[in-house]
């Protein structure tokens, strides 16, 4: 081979490759902060190896393994990047699922800031801890903290986290996403959860699945008046396989998050973000999504029809960032993903504070 021949096999490589080669296992870079640019961390909540070690025999409270995902979704997952010679068939192959699913949105984030989207795990899978504090958080201005560790996994913040992130938020232009995701068959009562099941209709999610701790004890430290309940599935547009529009505040959505997004993502149980407690007027609900009307549910038999999906607290007193409620499938595309979705990506990347013109204090 000579060497021009060589140079064009180089370039015919290149002209194909689509994606940066990828790294693993190294210590974070700080991304250098960029007037009017946003840096987007996103943190899961879960003690991978915790998650990933559950035992597959148990009936409740886990993840599904990928050889379920693959024998429920027959044949998506039967080409040769999934197999085993390619892919993990356990529980942690689901994990790495959702990794992947975000790949879009950081895309898209990327894109639109110029900053790469940080990724962190509380315990990743080479059983390195990663609390938040600051390393995470100087380099940080929307830090979207994603629920899914399981209840049973006892994962809270501890003080110095609280502490950090109040401190955090003290800082202009600062956001804080909770994304708790959904608590299913929170009952004793059998014939609940089985109703609750045959409601959201997956058969990779058990009649128990409850996430969350984590976000909810951040939740509980910040004095969010918001509880996650519930594994609602979202109402369709009739006669076609459309997700329902979403019934949005537009007059309160200031920061223009809802700009041309008239739907988020389809899933099949996402969680209702009940406000609770005397401080609900601190809250705004932006956006709520119609329910399946045709699937009984507890939440629909006590005459709801809509649940919370999107909501916003301004900030107040000496918290100067936002804090958002929002589920974390509505970031990612393992329920596929639209036009619509991605404007909300955008807007939540381009999120200007600075148009939030109400400021209430206490």
């Amino acid at each position: 081979m000579t060497v021009d021949e060589a140079s064009l096999g180089v370039a015919r490589r290149s002209a194909v490759t689509i994606a940066p080669a990828r790294t693993y296992n190294q210590n974070h870079v700080a991304r250098a902060p960029t007037p009017g640019k946003r840096r987007l961390s996103i943190y899961w909540t879960w003690s991978y190896p915790w998650e990933a070690q559950r035992d597959p025999a148990a009936m409740e409270n886990r993840f599904s393994t990928l050889t379920e995902v693959r024998n429920v979704l027959w044949p998506h997952y039967e080409t040769p990047e999934w197999s085993a010679a390619r892919f993990l068939q356990g529980i942690a192959g689901t994990l790495e699922l959702f990794h992947r699913s975000t790949l879009s949105f950081q895309r898209i984030a990327e894109a639109a800031t110029g900053h790469p989207v940080a990724v962190f795990q509380r315990v990743d899978q080479a059983g390195f801890p990663q609390p938040i504090d600051e390393r995470i958080l100087d380099d940080t201005d929307t830090l979207m903290v994603f629920g899914l560790d399981h209840l049973l996994a006892d994962q809270e913040a501890d003080v110095a986290e609280v502490e950090a992130i109040r401190q955090w938020l003290r800082r202009e232009g600062t956001c804080l996403l909770l994304a708790p995701h959904h608590d299913v068959g929170f009952t004793d009562d059998l014939a609940q959860r089985q109703m609750e099941y045959l409601h959201h209709g997956d058969a990779l999610v058990p009649r128990q699945q409850r996430f969350g701790r984590y976000t909810r004890s951040l939740i509980k430290a910040l004095g969010v008046p918001v509880h996650n309940i519930w594994g609602l599935r979202p109402a369709l547009v009739k006669g076609t396989k459309d997700i329902a529009p979403l019934t949005a505040a537009r007059d309160l959505d200031r920061l223009g998050l809802l700009a041309n997004v008239p739907t988020l993502n389809f899933h099949p149980h996402l969680p209702h973000y009940e406000v609770t407690g005397a401080d609900a007027a601190s809250i705004h609900v932006l956006a709520r999504q119609p329910v399946d009307l045709d699937r009984p549910h507890p939440f629909t038999a006590a005459g709801a029809t809509e649940f919370n999906s999107l909501l916003w607290m301004p900030p107040q007193g000496d918290r100067a960032g936002d804090i958002l409620v929002v589920d974390s499938t509505h970031f990612t595309t393992l329920f596929g993903g639209t036009d619509s979705l991605e404007s909300f990506w955008r807007n939540l990347a381009l999120m200007d504070s600075r148009k939030a013109t109400v400021r209430p204090h206490v």
